[in-house]
């Protein structure tokens, strides 16, 4: 199996620093999902075309992280709660 390289962009690095440790472990497992599976995710239109974006759960917080993806990388573009998720990644584009 060919190694597959993660970037991360630093808005996305920036929300994830701010995480308590137990949400970093269901994001870094929300990752791996999307290294095995990345069609995981709902691609955006419009504005954000070619940009997936993973929904998941942590108790009540519902999470997105918005992604790009090739067969060989896989580039994390943000991570957030809803609220104002997709006017930042519009900003970010």
């Amino acid at each position: 199996m060919t190694q597959i390289v993660i970037h991360q962009m630093p808005s996305f690095k920036k929300a994830y620093k701010k995480l308590l440790a137990s949400e970093k472990t269901i994001v870094d497992e929300a990752i791996r999902e999307i290294i095995k599976n990345p069609e995981i995710g709902e691609e955006k239109k419009g504005d954000l075309a070619g940009i997936f974006v993973y929904k998941f759960k942590f108790k009540i917080k519902e999470f997105l992280l918005a992604y790009e993806w090739d067969p060989k990388t896989r580039l994390l573009f943000a991570l957030g709660v809803h609220e104002n998720f997709y006017r930042d990644l519009k900003r970010q584009r």
